[in-house]
């Protein structure tokens, strides 16, 4: 192999009269004659060469990108305490009455009279309570739930392709969390729960793109060792931050819910500010868009010192790139583009049904923990708990493990579990058996959630991935969508139809990781063509001492 240790330096312009070395891009070869190869470095191990290994620049990029995170999983889960139907009591005064129409058996206060019964905390403690919606019905108090979950699919539509085309993964990261931090701020002034609908919406506009952006990002900014363990780190600020509101609601209880809002909101208005000022740009995206001189401005930020020098002398011009990628494309390209290629629409549908049943389970057992007969503030941390181990297997194994085995194990015994958690047994350990189950499930659901992420990632090139991502995870959410109807069908004894439908839609939707292939240990690709090239052809055989593969090469 001639100069290894300077895959870049531009060391070979021909002079005139030379006869200029013949190539082929799809093999990323130089071919001088038939039986000397030098290969081109593809973008992937360019940057591993300039940045070297992990070092405390990649790894602080990380962790200040995944953080974001942590805010989109509070406002995500908010709702559960802010928006809780809150519990009231039966007053002395007519508890004490032999024909009192208030008593322990009463399940309505609507049916009751008004002097008959009183909330068990102060009224400002719920937006239900603060405005007189206990008789207002399912729709009216569901709406800000709802209307947030609406915002998060309307959102991924239209701005998930920015990322790609026109904004990049740092300045959506940071006008997605600047929308969701400042809507939430003016959610806790809301006079009504119209306005509250419209600022959750808008605030799940925002958020629709965050952990997308988040999770893109942090693992362009590293070479593909550690891109698994790079991407675990936003899975573990999301627990972080599922994991803070029981603590959070158990503080505030008896304040008023708004202050819930104000205590999320402020500290994610000040990221903001920090991602802004301290947070690079994907060097894989800027040179996909043209922009080598500050992909190499952005390389050398996080270069250690000992590659800095290799790093001046080295140069972009070598490396292969498609017009496909160029920046006049527009941002509705990154759509025609997965549609028109079969091999791409039949990827992006499959992880996407794959997403959804996930989805469905991932959002549905939380809202349905109230169907259990646990305190509402320890179920909620049981299964935020639960997500801290799910994160540490997958930083764990994300390296030795097969992504699709992976997601097929862990989405079955996650439908398995929440099918038997149904199975009325008889015994007073019978619930604690069941609490059991139930987090043995999510804990597998999200687990297989961390991996089909990443799995994602592998799957689409540079030019389309945040937005393959971005599809992804809209799945996710429209799983969500159905999941607050399920879980109030499983009130009133009736689980079969909450867990029942969660356990048989997730073990059926992840048998279709079997249609994918495998990605473990592949370098990641940056152009349609070059994707397409590795799903269509095995290895070439030119010579019959010589075979080429894609980015590797034996003699």
């Amino acid at each position: 192999m001639a100069n290894s240790t300077h895959p870049l330096l531009s060391e070979y312009s021909n002079s005139e009269g030379e006869n200029p070395k013949h190539s082929n891009p799809n093999l990323n070869v130089d071919i001088e004659d038939e039986n000397e190869y030098v290969p081109i470095p593809s973008l992937d191990s360019t940057i591993e060469t300039c940045i070297g290994d992990l070092g405390w620049p990649q790894l602080f990029q990380a962790l200040l990108v995944s953080l974001a995170w942590l805010f989109d999983a509070q406002q995500t889960f908010l709702s559960i305490f802010t928006d809780a139907d809150p519990p009231w009591h039966c007053t002395d005064s007519t508890t004490t009455s032999i024909n009192s129409n208030c008593s322990s058996f009463s399940t309505d206060v609507c049916l009751l009279p008004s002097d008959s019964w009183a909330w068990d905390l102060p009224r400002h403690a719920s937006f239900i309570s603060e405005w007189g919606l206990q008789c207002a019905g399912s729709f009216l108090t569901g709406l800000p739930g709802s209307s947030f979950f609406m915002g998060c699919l309307i959102g991924g539509l239209v701005l998930a392709t920015l990322a790609d085309s026109s904004l990049g993964r740092k300045n959506m990261l940071f006008l997605g969390s600047l929308v969701m931090s400042l809507s939430a701020l003016c959610t806790a002034f809301s006079s009504n729960v119209w306005i509250y609908s419209a600022l959750r919406f808008v605030a799940g506009f925002g958020r629709s793109t965050i952990g997308t952006c988040s999770l893109v990002l942090s693992t362009e900014l590293v070479g593909k060792r550690w891109r698994g363990q790079v991407g675990v780190i936003g899975f573990l600020c999301f627990t972080l931050g599922f994991l803070s509101l029981p603590a959070l609601a158990f503080v505030n209880r008896g304040s008023s819910w708004r202050n819930l809002y104000l205590w999320t909101s402020i500290p994610a208005v000040l990221y903001c500010l920090i991602v802004r000022v301290l947070v690079r740009e994907s060097p894989r995206w800027l040179f996909v868009k043209g922009r080598k001189d500050d992909a190499i401005a952005t390389l050398k930020s996080m270069a250690p010192p000992s590659n800095l020098d290799n790093l001046s002398m080295m140069s972009f011009s070598r490396l292969p790139l498609e017009q496909e990628t160029s920046s006049n494309v527009d941002i509705y390209s990154t759509i025609k583009i997965l549609v028109q290629k079969t091999w791409a629409f039949r990827r992006l549908s499959t992880v996407m049904a794959i997403g959804f049943g996930i989805g469905l389970v991932y959002y549905g057992m939380p809202l349905s923990l109230g169907n259990l007969a646990f305190n509402l503030y320890l179920s909620v941390t049981f299964n935020a708990l639960s997500e801290i181990p799910a994160s540490l297997v997958t930083f764990l194994m994300i390296g030795r493990m097969n992504r699709k085995t992976g997601i097929l194990v862990f989405t079955v015994v996650s439908g398995v579990c929440s099918v038997i958690s149904v199975v009325n047994i008889a015994g007073k350990q019978y619930k604690w058996m069941q609490m059991g189950l139930e987090l043995v499930s999510f804990f597998s659901a999200c687990t297989a959630f961390n991996v089909l992420l990443i799995f994602t990632i592998e799957l689409f090139p540079t030019c389309v991935r945040n937005f393959a991502i971005s599809l992804v995870r809209q799945a996710l959410v429209f799983g969500g969508v159905f999941s607050p109807l399920l879980a109030a069908a499983g009130r009133g004894g009736n689980e079969l139809v909450s867990y029942g439908v969660f356990g048989l839609v997730i073990g059926c939707c992840g048998l279709f990781v079997i249609c994918l292939p495998e990605t473990r240990g592949r370098a990641i690709s940056d152009t349609m063509d070059e994707e397409e090239h590795k799903a269509t052809s095995g290895p070439l055989i030119s010579s019959p001492n010589s075979v080429i593969t894609n980015n590797n090469y034996v003699y």
